[in-house]
């Protein structure tokens, strides 16, 4: 099955819509509408799924239920952030307690450690810093919730934002101190920047150095980029989120852990809610109910919520007792692996865009997941990718949406969803 792939540059995306031929959809301009139509259906009525970024407002996480009510064929898929969160505070806390022999660098009965936030307006990195300083002890209330800002640095403890919290191991008390955290945003704007990250604990390293025992990210991108840059020639464990192959790999040099998403359960339920939507059955067909070729989920990787009409994976701790099993991030889950007959599943076309093309998790294991249940559930998927900066360099390649059937949408900013939705009602 053909897959339009877009390539990310400006040189390559002049380059071509200069070449293309047929479909406007590979431009970085809008289409000029020549296209024939897919269907009879009007686009504001065609099935679409929101995903990896749920629509909400950036300041208080409040969802956008008018982005999630679309239409009657609107759904996110992601996945359980506040259980993920809990899972990677208690992952480093847990570590903490079983190697404090040797956690505590210079021994001066502080448990120092720093953290990179991915995006301060995301819910998921929201999520993420407040499980950690949750689990450690550090959070301070805010408006009824863990407060979730960065600090910059707070080597004497005097930060506001975050307290020092104790741990008491072997019958002994430990301070636990957020040393420091930022927001790793480069000068272009783009978040969740693992060079930014890379460069920050160079900055902290050469500051405060041997106070730091333990490297916390709200994502493995991040998260190696810090491992690679200082924490693993200096056998500080670093903590991520995501379980990329890379993470996941390092676990064996001294990266400390990671989570999985379920990226697999995740990419499958992406696609499969279209599938579902475009065949006209019900929406649970393939993921609670088996379907004719065997393809079902278990209630143990995934949660529904109704009322937010939200599909959730749930996370799986993924440290140096099992990391083995989680080498190849890439592979499909078996249980949903199983080929649709196209005669009963017709192809059908799907736009589905990656909001930054350089985002490690998304670009290196989520979209090669999808390009393998693609063609397991019959769907012919054209993958844009943004800059992870404005939505306008996505919103300007969905020019003629009447050529696709579906559409598969992760936006730059949570709460940016009418950039889409006032093209599709158009």
């Amino acid at each position: 099955m053909k897959k339009k792939i877009v390539l990310l540059t400006l040189a390559a995306v002049l380059a071509l819509s200069a070449t293309a031929c047929g479909s406007g959809g590979n431009s970085s301009e809008p289409s000029d509408g020549g296209d024939a139509k897919t269907s009879d259906v009007a686009n504001k009525d065609k099935p679409l799924v929101w995903y990896n970024r749920q629509p909400s407002n950036s300041s208080t996480g409040e969802l956008d239920m008018t982005a999630l009510n679309f239409n009657d064929d609107t759904y996110y898929v992601g996945f359980d952030a506040n259980q993920g969160a809990e899972l990677q505070g208690t992952m480093v806390k847990d570590y903490i307690e079983s190697h404090i022999d040797e956690i505590d660098r210079n021994g001066d009965g502080v448990i120092g450690y720093v953290m990179a936030i991915g995006d301060i307006g995301h819910n998921d990195s929201i999520a993420r810093t407040r499980g950690v300083r949750s689990a450690l002890g550090t959070g301070v209330e805010a408006d009824g919730a863990i407060n979730s800002e960065p600090i910059g640095t707070n080597t004497d403890g005097s930060a506001s934002a975050v307290k020092d919290g104790t741990l008491e191991i072997n019958g002994k008390t430990y301070t636990v101190r957020e040393l420091a955290s930022q927001e790793m945003k480069n000068s272009a704007g783009a978040t969740w920047d693992a060079a930014t990250a890379g460069n920050a604990i160079g900055t902290w390293a050469s500051s405060f150095g041997d106070q730091i025992d333990i490297v916390v990210s709200n994502n493995d991108g991040m998260g190696m980029s810090m491992f690679n840059s200082w924490s693993k020639d200096n056998g500080v464990p670093t903590f991520g989120y995501d379980a990329n192959s890379d993470a996941v790999a390092a676990i064996a040099e001294g990266y400390g852990g990671t989570i999985s998403q379920h990226a697999d359960v995740q990419a499958y339920l992406t696609l499969r809610v279209l599938r579902n939507a475009l065949d006209g059955v019900d929406i649970d067909t393939g993921i609670g109910t088996e379907d004719e070729a065997g393809n079902v989920l278990s209630d143990d990787v995934y949660v529904y919520n109704e009322d937010e009409r939200s599909y959730y994976a749930l996370n799986v701790a993924v440290t140096a007792d099992n990391y083995q099993d989680f080498t190849d991030s890439t592979v499909v889950w078996e249980p949903v692996s199983n080929q649709l007959d196209e005669s009963e599943h017709p192809t059908k076309s799907v736009w589905l865009d990656i909001y930054n093309a350089s985002d490690n998790f998304l670009g290196s294991t989520y979209q090669p997941l999808l390009q393998k249940y693609d063609d397991l559930l019959n769907l012919d998927v054209e993958y844009i990718g943004g800059d992870g900066q404005t939505e306008s360099n996505i919103t300007n390649r969905l020019g003629n949406p009447s050529q696709y059937d579906a559409f598969a949408i992760n936006m730059v900013k949570t709460d940016n969803a009418a950039s889409y939705t006032s093209i599709l009602s158009q």
